[in-house]
């Protein structure tokens, strides 16, 4: 958005509550067959009450302009102002401004504008007010205050309830009409508004939609679909009862996920032609990871894994464009991982985070999953070593106690997680017998991870303390005391894990402890998860390489979801010519059958419509889900090689491996800048905008400059 007057104000409110009410409006967007379908877990709301204020010290009086979403008082100094005025004259010397907004429909929201004075993010915000009122009417008490949250609305004429995505207009790539019949191929998957231009005549307009050809043209069972009614001077969007003033072209009220659209009019409607209005998240394209190498494929798959993320990549980091439209937390995980090495957006990554999580008191895991709500623990920390970013860090503490107090109220008698009657144990969608009963290893690896970020989190903010901490603030001494908890507890339960799960006969961690029965049954999940986590010792990943992740007696893996983590735990093994097979037979295989996006799931052996079906619906499958596009993290981590190693890559690693490639070059965005690989089989460049950088090839070290190009030959490199 365009700034005016002031490039320094922007609008403020309560941090997290712009993104919680965003978040209501985007779950809520999903439908089935024309019927609106909200997520089944607990929504939260904004507050509708919140109290901004700032201390001030003027060197000469200054007026300031106030606008609001939402009626507010002003207090200047304690002292109530009249009305809500639009201006005031602020005098010389010290003063406090207090404004209180209160707004039931969208979250409070300020923009004060001055010459000195404007709101930003060092206004501090409370939703609480715990005040008492002694007999001479003086006030007394307070709230717990913390730093306004903002993003980027900047025009004081546009406030936060106005954000929607930009849209880009686009015509189909082919229409074929028979009859009344209309059927519009886009050429590959897309999201947005269908346009009808040039529409005539009364009638009704059915228009269904698909990810495939098959779906758009199977209007009895496709998943989306619209219905409007046209009458002589108005239009009813039916699925929404929205009522608009008639033109000759209308574009659909509600943005749908489609390739193909199949149109059905009655006999007295034409239409001249379909086009759609894209609806997309914008970026910085000068701040975009890239790869690209000698093999053809690999370098369509990763251009495929690209647009599939930014389809996704929306208001939120959501799963599927078409069918769940929802905010799920293990999907997340995924996607701020792959958009640390591709867009590095990473405002998006705040905004889910903290949509996400939502309010106090929590009453279940988050999406009402066990395993998702220590993906989203293990996010936080993760977002904290791309970033660096502390403040975030502070903000979210509280929430991930109050979130980490629910689990630990919810352990057995042993200290681990039992699923209980209302949890979802989710782990992934699997096509062999699996129970998800009693106390999984896998949870239990999860649980521990979450711990260990808690003590990780509370260490790195008792190190960096605020200098002038807001009142209610957490005292570093709780920080220290936390992070010496969860560490004790973090122990404790690594130790049982072991004792428990650990068999040294079958060389892996078991399934699952169900009623003091052990559940001998070995799966890649928990063996994996030990590997990527620093659970197994050097010698038991040895073992679980050997006797579980390449041992084809053990079932494979068929969704984008968990091979994003098996061909992690193989490249951190340093497998990456598995991997690369692996890639270009699964996410190449999708590409043979016709994906423009990548799948929710990909079953080689299957063929025909099967590739569409599940959930026991024929199109049920999302065609375009997040967590198919991992390859851009898996090429960018562990082929590029680049890591940060201190929070914000102050300092990073590069360890490059081609893993069967002749050749590979590519980008890593940074908060500072890009740092550009080229690799082949003789020679390693390196250029970076930034950060102490160490290039690290077969054992031996090299020291990257910022702004200083290294080039290391292989005659460079010392024989082991």
């Amino acid at each position: 958005m365009m700034k005016e007057e002031h490039p320094e104000a922007t609008w403020i409110w309560y941090p997290g509550d712009f993104e919680i009410w965003l978040g209501n409006k985007f779950n809520n967007r999903r439908t089935e067959r024309g019927a609106m379908f909200p997520p089944f877990w607990k929504q939260d709301s904004h507050w509708p009450t919140v109290e901004f204020c700032k201390s001030i010290n003027l060197q000469d009086e200054e007026q300031i302009k106030i606008y609001t979403e939402g009626s507010f008082h002003l207090m200047i100094d304690g002292k109530l102002q009249f009305g809500m005025p639009p201006t005031m004259i602020i005098p010389k010397g010290k003063h406090h401004i207090s404004i209180k907004v209160h707004n039931q429909s969208s979250p409070p929201s300020l923009y004060i504008d001055g010459s000195t004075i404007h709101s930003d993010e060092s206004w501090l915000t409370t939703y609480e007010d715990k005040i008492w009122i002694d007999e001479n009417g003086i006030a007394h008490g307070s709230g717990i205050y913390v730093p306004s949250g903002r993003w980027n609305f900047d025009d004081p004429h546009h406030g936060p309830s106005t954000f929607s995505l930009p849209r880009q207009k686009k015509t189909s790539a082919s229409l074929i009409k028979t009859g009344k019949a209309i059927m519009a191929d886009f050429g590959q998957e897309t999201m947005g508004y269908l346009l009808l231009k040039g529409v005539h005549g009364e009638g009704t307009v059915k228009i269904f939609y698909g990810e495939s050809h098959e779906e758009a043209s199977d209007h009895d069972h496709c998943e989306t679909l619209d219905v409007i009614d046209l009458r002589k001077d108005h239009i009813i969007d039916l699925s929404c009862n929205a009522q608009s003033i008639r033109h000759s072209d209308y574009t659909l009220r509600a943005s749908k996920a489609f390739r193909y659209v199949s149109i059905e009019a009655d006999e007295d409607v034409t239409i001249d032609d379909v086009a759609m209005e894209y609806e997309y998240a914008p970026y910085q394209q000068a701040q975009s990871g890239s790869f690209t190498c000698n093999d053809a494929e690999v370098n369509q798959i990763w251009k495929v894994s690209a647009y599939t993320m930014d389809l996704t990549t929306r208001e939120f980091f959501t799963d599927g464009i078409k069918r769940d439209r929802w905010i799920w937390s293990g999907d997340a995980i995924q996607s701020y991982l792959m958009n640390y090495y591709l867009r590095f957006d990473n405002d998006c990554v705040r905004r889910t985070i903290r949509q996400l999580r939502g309010k106090d008191p929590v009453t279940a895991h988050i999406n009402t999953i066990m395993d998702y709500t220590f993906y989203w623990f293990k996010s936080i920390h993760d977002y904290y070593c791309y970033t660096g970013d502390h403040d975030f860090l502070r903000e979210m503490y509280p929430r991930m106690v109050s979130l980490m107090d629910y689990c630990l109220s919810r352990t057995n008698a042993d200290g681990m997680m039992e699923g209980q009657s209302d949890d979802w144990i989710f782990v992934d969608w699997v096509d062999f017998p699996m129970h998800k009963r009693g106390v999984l290893c896998f949870e239990q690896i999860l649980f521990c991870k979450s711990l260990e970020t808690m003590e990780q989190c509370a260490s790195v903010l008792c190190q960096h303390p605020v200098p002038h901490p807001p009142q209610g603030s957490i005292p570093t001494e709780i920080y220290r005391r936390d992070a010496h908890h969860y560490a004790k507890l973090a122990t404790s339960l690594r130790q049982k894990i072991q004792e428990v799960f650990w068999d040294p006969e079958r060389h892996a961690y078991l399934h699952a402890m169900e009623e003091g029965e052990m559940n001998r049954m070995v799966t890649k999940f928990p063996n994996m998860m030990a590997i990527i986590y620093d659970f197994a010792t050097d010698d038991q990943r040895q073992e679980i390489l050997h006797h579980v992740m390449f041992n084809p007696m053990v079932e494979s893996i068929t969704t984008p979801y968990m091979r994003f983590y098996e061909l992690e735990a193989l490249c951190m093994m340093g497998h990456q010519e598995a991997v690369l097979s692996e890639i270009k037979a699964y996410w190449g295989g999708m590409l043979q059958e016709g994906a423009t996006t990548f799948w929710e799931k990909y079953v080689p052996t299957a063929s025909g419509r099967e590739h569409l079906e599940m959930y026991g619906r024929p199109y049920g499958k999302s065609l375009c889900h997040a967590w198919g596009a991992s390859p851009i993290y898996l090429f960018g981590r562990y082929f590029l090689g680049v890591s940060s190693v201190q929070p914000g890559y102050e300092a990073y690693e590069v360890r490059p491996h081609l893993g069967g490639l002749e050749w590979m070059e590519g980008d890593v965005p940074t908060p500072w800048g890009m740092i550009h690989v080229y690799m082949d089989e003789n020679t390693i460049t390196v250029k970076s905008n930034g950060g102490h950088g160490k290039l690290i090839i077969h054992g031996h070290s090299f020291d990257i400059h910022a702004h200083q190009p290294l080039t290391i030959n292989k005659e460079d490199i010392p024989s082991s």
